[in-house]
Order: structure tokens, then C-alpha cells, then sequence
């Protein structure tokens, strides 16, 4: 896949290495040089020096045949800009925004710009593990309306259906791995002791996924 990362600070540059070791086409827009330079002479992708949402810029890193692009940078004006430029005007088939400021996130969805808002995500994620200690988020997804989380099957589930744990839009059970085998669970499959369980919760669920898997709430 042929990425485009504008902004080269913290998230930037790991997200850029991360795809590059992965055998991503990476290309990387910064306008300080030494943010650039922080990448080192081992970095597998590329590097354009530039202003990220300035057209001849955007061409020399290669946006006319750019499957991703995520805008990373500081300044959250610049970052929809940027996306907005290289999603309406060139077309690319992925754009993702980093914002600062969560009042901004569902305006940008809205022109259909997927979101990544680090001030909300921190914060709910600290708020996971500081009011819901039992359960271990594994990921969250949009603005942490919704986690991922892992446990082992507690004692009183074992021989229950995984139906005895489903609540329709908040509670899913998402996989199962028993022994080092992952599956993906029927309504009907059977707990068995040792199950690791993977399940995707509503972050309004959360107490109610306590209280079915019998854990106790942090507080």
C-alpha cells in the first residue's frame, strides 16, 4: 500500500516506521527538516520537505497515486486541510485526521473524514482503567464509544452459552480462543474453563458486562 503521513512529530514518525517494517510504500511530509531527520538514514520510505497541504508538495510525495493518507501533524487546521485536499481533490481512497480538539471530530465525520481524536481517546481510555479495573480494554474504537476487551471465562460462565452473555447492541462476545485455537463463537457455543474471551462492549454497557461476567467495579 502507497501511504502518505503529513506530519512528521511523535505519532507521525512511529506510525511511519510501523508501516514502513511492514513493507508499506511510506512517504513522509514535514516542513522542519529535523523533524525529518529524526527518522534516520535506516527509515525504508521517503521523505518530502514541505508545507503538507500545498499542492506541488503533495504531488511530489505522490498523491495522485496515494492509497492512504493520514494527517498527523500539530495543528488541527492544518490536518483538515490537508485531508480535505487529498480526499475531494485527489481522490485518495483512505484519509484519516488526527484532532486535538474533540469538538471539531463529529463535524469532520460528518464531511466524511475518518477521526482520530487523542484528547477524547486519552481520556476515555483513563477512564477505563481508573472505573472499570476488572476488565482489560485491549482497543477502543471511534471516540471510545466502544471497546475491546479480554478476560478469562470466570467460574460461573463455564458451561453457559455464549446467548447467556449477549445483549443485542451493547454486549458481544467477538471471539473465543481455547487451548491456542481462536474461534469465532456461535450463540449457542458452550464456556469451557480456561476460554479467553474477546468481547465488544458499549462504553455505556460497561457495568452491565461487569455484573453478567461477575467482576466488581473499581471505586
Amino acid at each position: 500500500m502507497r501511504v502518505i503521513v503529513m506530519g512528521c512529530g511523535r505519532i507521525g514518525e512511529q506510525l511511519s516506521r510501523i508501516l514502513a517494517d511492514e513493507g508499506h510504500e511510506v512517504v513522509v511530509i514535514d516542513y522542519n527538516p529535523l523533524a525529518l531527520e529524526r527518522l534516520g538514514p535506516h527509515f525504508k520510505g521517503r521523505t518530502v520537505l514541505g508545507v503538507g497541504f500545498d499542492r506541488d508538495v503533495l504531488i511530489a510525495a505522490g498523491i495522485e497515486y496515494a492509497d492512504a493518507f493520514a494527517a498527523t501533524s500539530s495543528s488541527d487546521n492544518a490536518n483538515i486541510i490537508a485531508a480535505r485536499i487529498a480526499r475531494n481533490i485527489f481522490h485518495v481512497p483512505r484519509v484519516v485526521v488526527r484532532l486535538y480538539d474533540p469538538g471539531r471530530a463529529d463535524i469532520y465525520r460528518r464531511l466524511g473524514l475518518i477521526t482520530i481524536c487523542s484528547t477524547t481517546w486519552g481520556a476515555e481510555r483513563m477512564r477505563e482503567l481508573l472505573t472499570h479495573t476488572a476488565l482489560d480494554p485491549v482497543m477502543t474504537f471511534g471516540d471510545g464509544e466502544v471497546s475491546l476487551l479480554a478476560l478469562e471465562a470466570p467460574p460461573h460462565l463455564v458451561g453457559r452459552q455464549v446467548r447467556d452473555v449477549t445483549v443485542p447492541n451493547e454486549i458481544h462476545v467477538v471471539v473465543i480462543t481455547r487451548q491456542g485455537e481462536a474461534m469465532l463463537p456461535t450463540l449457542g457455543m458452550e464456556f469451557q474453563a480456561g476460554d479467553l474471551i474477546h468481547l465488544a462492549v458499549l462504553a455505556s454497557a460497561m457495568e452491565r458486562a461487569e455484573a453478567l461476567f461477575g467482576l466488581s467495579t473499581g471505586g
